[in-house]
């Protein structure tokens, strides 16, 4: 007579991949163009997900909207055991969007197959720990990218900021003042679209992005004139950089700041720089090969994607300006509303 405990067979075996699993949480949001369905195995990270993106105007850039899947997967739920020298990591099996894997246990990665229209997001318990980076560095990584590949869409590391459906681009390096700047032009009720991550259309050079927060470093909230608008700033949460700068994150739909609610027509670059004016004008014209050789050098990872070709003759057509500091950043503002109510073309 056979045992009937010789017969039972591993869940290892039954179902290596998790492909039986229970059926997933979904959200369904629209974000830079295209329609995302979010679907997870955890309430935690459909929860980083709205705190990334709810309540966002609904971009559209084009008559097709692209459907886009993004899972998140939390994987391993036991605490780390004490492991022999000899005895590496457990490999956990797992399925998601047409992939099926294994990585280590304590693994956290990313995975993005722009032909299925589809990312794989996994994370440790671990990994929970840290919210904003896994957030920032993991989910919102996965839709930036997945968005830009899909849609042909050119990467900006940049600031963007409008008025009247009319933007402006802001590059500068880390300590430029894009970020004091733009918390001055939403202080002023004027449109913002996007921090420091700009996509644009290389044809149609509209803008999108995710207008969700603004991070401002303590020293910023000086240039502050109203009180009561520095106190609220001062109440958000602070958050840690990779380099090691702390910044107040400002959740801008959680005030009477004003999100640009459609992509913006991109008429003018600025390239912001640290040395002061002077007394001289701030705004200073650039030419056109100066324009598109400043863009190259602030835009490798842009450059080097095929839509660069098309996106450049774009900005050709288009004005650049330096701009130098003022005495307060006010004068950056008004002189920025200049720029979009009498040069945009």
């Amino acid at each position: 007579m056979t045992d009937k405990n010789d017969t039972m067979v591993p869940d290892l075996y039954v179902d290596p991949f998790g492909e039986r699993s229970p059926t997933m949480i979904r959200k369904r949001l629209q974000l830079l163009g295209a329609r995302f369905r979010f679907e997870s195995n955890s309430r935690q990270l459909l929860h980083l997900v709205d705190a990334a993106f709810a309540d966002l105007p609904r971009h559209r850039l084009s008559a097709a909207v692209p459907r886009l899947k993004v899972s998140l997967l939390l994987k391993g739920g036991d605490p780390p055991r004490r492991r022999r020298r000899f005895e590496p990591p457990a490999l956990n099996m797992f399925s998601a969007v047409g992939f099926l894997g294994g990585v280590p246990d304590s693994s956290n990665f990313v995975v993005m197959s722009p032909q299925e229209l589809a990312a794989l997001v996994v994370v440790s318990p671990a990994m929970l720990r840290f919210p904003y980076h896994t957030r920032y560095e993991l989910i919102e990584f996965a839709v930036f990218t997945l968005a830009a590949r899909t849609q042909s869409l050119v990467p900006l590391h940049a600031a963007c900021i409008g008025r009247g459906g009319r933007g402006v681009l802001l590059m500068g390096p880390s300590g430029s003042g894009k970020s004091t700047v733009t918390m001055q032009w939403l202080l002023q009720g004027l449109d913002f679209l996007s921090e420091d991550s700009v996509f644009v259309t290389p044809d149609t050079m509209l803008a999108t992005g995710i207008s969700n927060f603004l991070h401002v470093r303590s020293d910023s909230l000086r240039w502050i004139e109203r009180s009561r608008d520095a106190s609220a700033i001062r109440k958000s949460p602070v958050i840690r950089r990779r380099s090691g700068v702390r910044k107040f994150e400002v959740d801008l739909r959680r005030d009477r700041f004003r999100l640009a609610p459609s992509p913006l027509k991109i008429t003018a670059v600025v390239f912001l720089s640290g040395q002061n004016a002077g007394g001289r004008p701030l705004l200073t014209p650039l030419s056109t090969p100066r324009l598109l050789a400043r863009l190259t050098a602030a835009q490798a990872f842009a450059a080097g994607q095929p839509q660069w070709s098309a996106f450049s003759e774009g900005v050709s057509k288009l004005e650049g300006f330096e701009m130098r500091r003022g005495r307060h950043p006010l004068e950056a503002v008004e002189a920025l509303q200049e720029l979009l109510g009498t040069r945009a073309r």
